[in-house]
């Protein structure tokens, strides 16, 4: 059995992938698994360090402006996304695959559109709410819709192909007990909390960070680990230098650029603060962390936003908007939900109820379908 995961761009369209070809190759020893990525994205990084083969094509995305270098730039993208299209099936023709699983991104455009026109059995799971425009280019095209909430049904008129599953999530957000993590990061009983803001980082939301960590230095609370982004640790040391936090005097607040073991902070701390990326709301849910939610305003179809508006509806995160949001006032409520241990725990018990932890078991089983394996 040959299967292509085609994903791209961010942690959150590539670790769901993951999470399913772990399975698969768990299910399927002998099983040929072959990935494809764009060749300046995460993917580059993530993949290779689990262990699977990575080729990838290079791609660009559409901009919504009338302005002459975005009609430029769209223009480049038409020729870039034909050479994708080309490699495309040329991977497709080499490798054979019995089935591509898109998990999102621009990545994985040309790869679902050139397996549907091969006559590959395709599926392509959607994580956000609202459907992106790279599901938006190949929905009608593809076997299966593979949907993380119950609520985008209505966002597709092909709804007999349209399957809620969740969104996958690796085993240790689930399974990590908060007890056993806080042990093995050695923390006290201070209240921890993490914060990141995406694995590419976003400039004004670090800024506001930033503010937070020097409320939370003055006063000497709470332990934090904040996760600046590959863009952020670029240039977020010296400003933090700058609003006056010396980091390296600091026992208990400290930043990084990435995150490689979420599953243990998550499960170790007392509060989440972070955007709403459909991965990472599906991960605090599996490991039932209470948050507070910050969603991109510039995103597809204020997709962040309806995601976030789904967990607090259901008592599961406070949300509050980025035009809405400083240091003071994030501070303000983190301190709100650290001195309330009732809602956070109400908080978990919601976060848990609505997580579907055998996300990547489903998808897998629909892949195993579409493949007749």
């Amino acid at each position: 059995m040959k299967v292509i995961f085609t994903c791209g761009g961010t942690g959150g369209h590539i670790n769901p992938a993951i999470a399913v070809a772990k399975r698969l190759k768990e299910r399927k020893p002998n099983c040929e698994i072959l990935f494809v990525g764009a060749d300046d994205g995460m993917e580059t990084k993530l993949v290779p360090r689990e262990g699977f083969r990575l080729e990838t094509v290079t791609i660009s995305n559409y901009l919504r402006s009338f302005t002459p270098s975005a009609i430029w730039h769209n223009i480049q993208t038409v020729g870039t996304i034909r050479r994708a299209l080309k490699k495309a099936g040329r991977i497709v023709e080499d490798f054979k695959p019995d089935v591509i699983v898109g998990t999102g991104g621009y990545a994985s455009f040309p790869m679902l559109k050139m397996g549907a026109k091969l006559h590959i059995p395709t599926a392509l799971h959607e994580a956000n709410a609202v459907p992106g425009l790279a599901t938006r280019m190949v929905c009608d095209k593809v076997d299966r819709i593979l949907v993380s909430f119950e609520e985008s049904r209505k966002e597709y008129k092909n709804a007999d192909r349209v399957i809620p599953v969740g969104m996958p999530v690796r085993e240790e957000f689930v399974y990590t007990k908060k007890a056993e993590a806080r042990r093995e990061l050695g923390l006290d009983d201070r209240p921890f909390i993490v914060s990141a803001w995406g694995s590419l980082g976003a400039r004004e939301m670090n800024k506001k960070i930033a503010g937070f960590m020097k409320l939370e230095c003055e006063e000497g609370r709470y332990r934090h680990i904040h996760a600046t982004g590959s863009f952020g640790w670029r240039w977020m040391p010296d400003y933090v230098k700058e609003q006056g936090v010396d980091l390296e005097a600091q026992e208990l607040v400290s930043m990084q650029e990435y995150i490689y073991n979420m599953p243990t902070l998550m499960a170790a701390a007392d509060l989440f603060i972070s955007r709403a990326g459909a991965s990472t709301l599906n991960e605090i849910a599996a490991a039932g962390t209470p948050c507070i939610i910050v969603p991109s305003p510039n995103v597809t179809n204020n997709h962040q936003e309806k995601n976030a508006r789904i967990l607090e509806q259901r008592g599961a995160a406070v949300v509050i908007r980025e035009s809405e949001c400083d240091g003071a006032n994030l501070y303000k409520a983190a301190k709100e939900l650290l001195e309330d241990r009732q809602r956070r725990e109400a908080m978990s018990k919601a976060l848990r109820d609505m997580a579907v932890i055998d996300s990547a078991e489903r998808i897998l089983d629909i892949v195993l379908e579409l493949a007749n394996a």
